[in-house]
Formats: C-alpha cells, sequence, structure tokens
C-alpha cells in the first residue's frame, strides 16, 4: 500500500481536510486516532475545528505508516510510538546531535515566524543572508528529512 504522500506546504496551521489530503487518511479516522493516540492533541478553535501543526502531520505520517504499511495494530502502533516518542527524548537529554555533522541553532519557533510577518531582525543565530521566507521552508524539510532518517521509522 506504499503511496507517495505530497510535501508538506510551510504553513502555520492545517485543516483536517488538508492533513487528510496530506497523509492519505479520511478525516473521521483522523478524529478516531486523536482518541486512540493521546500524543496527537490538533488545536480546537471556533465551532471545534480542528487546526493541526507541521509536528502534527508528521506524527500522523508515521502513524500511518505504523498502521498501514508496517501493520501495527492500534495498540502495538501505540505503544512503538511511545517507544520512538522516548528514545528521542533520551537521545537528546544524551545531548546527541540527530543528524551527523550538523551543528544545530535553537530559534524561537514563535519569535521567528513573528520576524518573518513582522519584516524585522531575524533572531540571533538565524541566517541572515538567506531569504527568511526559504529559511523556515528549509527548516521544516530538514526536520521532515531527520523523521524519515530517525531509525524504526
Amino acid at each position: 500500500m506504499e503511496k507517495t504522500l505530497p510535501p508538506i506546504p510551510v504553513k502555520r496551521y492545517f485543516t483536517i481536510g488538508e492533513v487528510g489530503e496530506l497523509c492519505g487518511v479520511k478525516p473521521h479516522v483522523l478524529r478516531y486516532w486523536e482518541q486512540e493516540f493521546t500524543q496527537l492533541r490538533p488545536m480546537k478553535r471556533r465551532g471545534n475545528r480542528r487546526y493541526y501543526q507541521h509536528h502534527e502531520v508528521l506524527m500522523i505520517r508515521r502513524i500511518r505508516d505504523l498502521l498501514y504499511d508496517q501493520g501495527f495494530t492500534i495498540s502495538g502502533a501505540r505503544n512503538k510510538l511511545q517507544e520512538m516518542v522516548q528514545s528521542e527524548r533520551d537521545r537528546r537529554k544524551a545531548g546527541e546531535v540527530p543528524l551527523e555533522g550538523m551543528e544545530a541553532v535553537e530559534i524561537d519557533q514563535e519569535e521567528f515566524e513573528a520576524a518573518l510577518k513582522e519584516g524585522t531582525d531575524m533572531p540571533q543565530g538565524a541566517d541572515r543572508t538567506i531569504d527568511p521566507s526559504q529559511l523556515l521552508h528549509l527548516r521544516r524539510e530538514l526536520y521532515e528529512i531527520r523523521e524519515l532518517l530517525t531509525p524504526g521509522h
């Protein structure tokens, strides 16, 4: 059932319909997965409308992969996802850099996006030689690549 999923656009929030298209699942399945996977908590606004962030879209893709491509049960996928999250926490606590040879520059996401919208100076640590919107897109692509390269994914 290997299906190539479209790239995730550079934007802050995604509706349930957009996430369904980006992840190859129907909205009712996403609502069900919210009940089964406690890590999946989209923001809810007026009228209980769901808004997903980039990291949640990546998590849904990981859940989809575990269930549809790797054949896990819901319970098995839930356990595997918890293992993966704990493993990532342990690696970060140990100070491991996710990709060997890369230096991580920590930039506050909200501060970064506010600077993009306002056209003000970039936060300290941001590369000022690149168009800010390109930098944000590149950053998100690198996070996606890191997720794909994570052992056990």
